[in-house]
């Protein structure tokens, strides 16, 4: 059973929410929060495994409480709700913890499925809008020194499926890009996460971004190894 803590300051969306939530018999509505403040403390209590969480709330808002909860070892997943597929903050959100985001009109069988992933522990990249939203933040200009990158101990491969996954290439995509199985995809996924010290795959997407391993815009750069075969 997935148990799911919903903070919005609609208490309309969140009955909403709950309606289609629980009509699934794998996932349970645990509580409901009116603001980040609220989010934080029911979290600690309940202990939940996903959150959907607003972005805009009055008070603390949903990236600030995101950054709350991961600074208090809270370790519920966070699928961030937004109105808008432009809005300024959903990039912000993946750098404060979020697992992914997900637009508020979004069909019920979305949310459902998107709440699914995320508690799957995989992150929601998947969907075009969010690389295009993790490009569009990033190209924008930063002031200050770059920061220094980590991925040294990754070996070539590594990088190559990093980079990859910067792009939002599911698995599936990633095997069949470099000729491997999907099941050595994961592998991989899981050793570049345990190297780089990160939960998951849209904290990779930050790293390689934000550290300059991959270019807005610039097609990733792979190359099969000396005896890897195409897949049939």
């Amino acid at each position: 059973m997935t148990c799911i803590l919903l903070a919005d300051d609609q208490a309309l969306v969140r009955a909403g929410f709950r309606m289609i939530l629980e009509t699934q018999p794998d996932l349970k509505v645990v509580g409901e929060a009116s603001d980040g403040a609220e989010t934080v403390t029911l979290a600690r209590q309940l202990q939940p495994d996903i959150i959907l969480m607003d972005i805009r709330m009055p008070g603390v808002d949903g990236i600030e409480a995101t950054r709350r909860l991961a600074q208090a070892g809270v370790t519920a997943r966070v699928l961030m709700l937004t109105t808008f597929d432009h809005d300024d903050h959903v990039y912000a959100s993946f750098r404060a913890g979020a697992s992914g985001f997900l637009l508020k009109n979004a069909p019920p069988e979305q949310l459902v499925s998107a709440v699914r992933t995320v508690a799957a522990g995989e992150a929601l990249l998947a969907p075009a809008i969010t690389r295009r939203l993790i490009e569009e933040f990033v190209a924008r200009p930063r002031t200050g020194a770059g920061l220094p990158s980590p991925t040294g101990d990754l070996s070539q491969r590594e990088l190559e499926v990093l980079r990859l996954i910067a792009r939002g290439l599911s698995n599936a995509e990633i095997g069949a890009r470099l000729f491997i199985s999907e099941g050595t995809v994961k592998t991989h996924v899981t050793r570049i996460l345990a190297k780089l010290g990160l939960r998951d795959r849209v904290q990779a997407v930050v790293l390689a971004y934000e550290t300059g391993l991959v270019q807005p815009g610039r097609p990733a750069q792979t190359h099969r190894r000396a005896g890897d075969q195409p897949r049939p």
